[in-house]
């Protein structure tokens, strides 16, 4: 009997145009946590289609214990024990949690399905995963990372012996990813082989013993994951060394553009104070939760806070809506690129054209061409990679997708540019280029906010840090004296 539960050879999968795969290799023990990693567009996510059966390779072979299978479909993988959970869990929000876990194997005898006995064994599963909720819940009432444990419920409830986890602590808290982490090790316990697709180094110290890295659609290794080195494995996703994964340019700081005085908005955030200079960036951080994007959508007009104020260039400002903020030139570019940042079944051009759309207009007519042109090189800025800038947002990967969002505020007269999160779920690639775009905004005197709950990130990239927790302002540390311990122990700190 082979020594790998799941096995593939020389897989190949050509889409019109495009090599999706190209002679990649991968095998999984029984057991094993084994990361597979690469930038966007590597081919992880066709990969994991063509081992649940949604696509079928061209070229090469795949074995279940050292026998050939050749999975027809989705149920054909099911069969064979095989699950995907994936980032956007893909539930009915409406259903009940007992009928998303058994949404397609319904349990039925004699015709009827069997209600009771599926809301029993659905307990049970949840009772292993130690979940907060019950199988009568609404699916829609859920978390992210509770309709995550619903769906490795689901998983369970087929049998699975081969569980793949694409990117599931992207929209994660940390007391959540701990939470998962906790749920993976317990599956690695009772035999469960797992497939672990994330961007996180955190995550796959955490949790794998072996990773796998595509690059460019190719199988480029795999590694042992206590013998490879953070340089090592960044040179085999991107196929460069990134000597300074964190450019941060020196800058002389300017004057204060933007100052917070005791911001509060009752049951968020209290007594919230801190300032910006032109070339300056300061990281907002503390623990998810701690009430740092809440404060700078008070600025901005998206809420309205009960006390404080808020000063541009000195003089105090009062913003009611987004508009205002914009209008004055304060940015943000939101967490949620998606659902907040972009139209994504627009073209790139309109996307970043959309704020100062008829700004060009001649004669009450749009100037089609000339926001053309703008867009174009405003997309040329941030080096954009796409074919057109009639491209739809969708075509683009995540962080291309977020330079679109850059480029957007770039059509813009700024002053403040405020970045939620700016390199959540980009590849490491990827978070290189937009730390380059962030320090060539602070060389050309924009005041910039970070808001990330990446440590290395904040402390790669920041000028000074204003840590937050449980919505206060818990101390402040400049460049020079700002360590991960330092950070951690104000962002837990309960302040009274």
């Amino acid at each position: 009997m082979s020594e790998y539960v799941l096995e593939l050879k020389g897989i190949t999968k050509i889409f019109p145009g495009v090599k999706a795969l190209d002679n990649v290799h991968f095998q999984l023990k029984k057991g094993e946590v084994h990361a597979l990693m690469g930038e966007n567009g590597a081919g992880k996510s066709t990969f994991i289609k063509v081992i649940t059966g949604v696509h079928k390779a061209e070229e090469g072979e795949m074995f279940l214990d050292g026998k050939k299978v050749d999975f027809k479909g989705p149920r054909d993988a099911q069969a064979a024990g095989i699950a995907a959970v994936y980032q956007h869990p893909t539930s009915y929000p409406d259903l009940t949690v007992a009928e998303n876990i058994f949404m397609g194997h319904e349990i039925i005898k004699k015709g009827i399905i069997q209600w009771k006995r599926m809301n029993e064994e659905a307990a049970n599963l949840l009772k292993q995963l130690n979940a907060d909720f019950k199988p009568t819940d609404e699916m829609g009432a859920l978390s992210v990372a509770q309709q995550q444990m619903v769906e490795i419920a689901k998983a369970l409830s087929t049998h699975a012996r081969i569980i793949i986890l694409d990117e599931p602590t992207a929209a994660l808290t940390k007391n959540e990813s701990e939470e998962l982490y906790r749920i993976v090790d317990k599956l690695k316990e009772d035999g469960v082989s797992v497939i672990f697709i994330s961007h996180r180094f955190e995550d796959m110290y955490r949790l794998a013993s072996t990773v796998t890295v595509f690059r460019d659609s190719q199988y480029i290794g795999t590694y042992d994951v206590n013998g490879i080195t953070n340089a090592d494995l960044i040179k085999a996703m991107v196929g460069r060394e990134i000597k300074d994964l964190f450019p941060k340019p020196e800058v002389q700081i300017g004057p204060e553009v933007l100052r917070v005085e005791g911001l509060t908005r009752l049951g968020y955030f209290k007594n919230v104070s801190f300032n910006v200079h032109a070339g300056e960036i300061v990281g907002l951080t503390g623990l998810v939760g701690a009430g740092r994007t809440e404060v700078v959508e008070s600025v901005c007009g998206i809420t309205r806070p009960d006390d404080g104020k808020v000063f541009l260039e000195g003089k105090e400002t009062h913003i009611k809506q987004p508009s205002d903020a914009m209008k004055k030139g304060i940015i943000l570019l939101p967490e949620d690129r998606q659902k907040e940042g972009l139209i994504m079944t627009w073209g790139l051009g309109r996307n970043v054209m959309l704020p100062t759309m008829g700004k060009h207009a001649k004669h009450g007519f749009n100037d089609e061409k000339k926001e053309r042109e703008i867009a174009k090189k405003l997309l040329e800025d941030v080096d954009t990679k796409a074919v057109t800038i009639f491209d739809p947002a969708t075509s683009l990967s995540g962080g291309n997708q977020q330079k679109v969002v850059v480029a957007k505020a770039l059509g813009q007269e700024m002053k403040v540019v405020i970045m939620d999160e700016p390199t959540k779920g980009v590849d490491v690639g990827a978070k290189a280029e937009i730390y380059q775009i962030m320090g060539d905004l602070a060389k050309q005197g924009y005041a910039i906010i970070l808001i990330s709950s990446e440590m290395p990130e904040i402390l790669g990239m920041s000028d000074r840090i204003v840590v937050m927790c449980g919505g206060k302002v818990t101390g402040e540390l400049n460049r020079n004296e700002a360590t991960q311990e330092g950070i951690l122990e104000l962002a837990m700190e309960k302040s009274k």
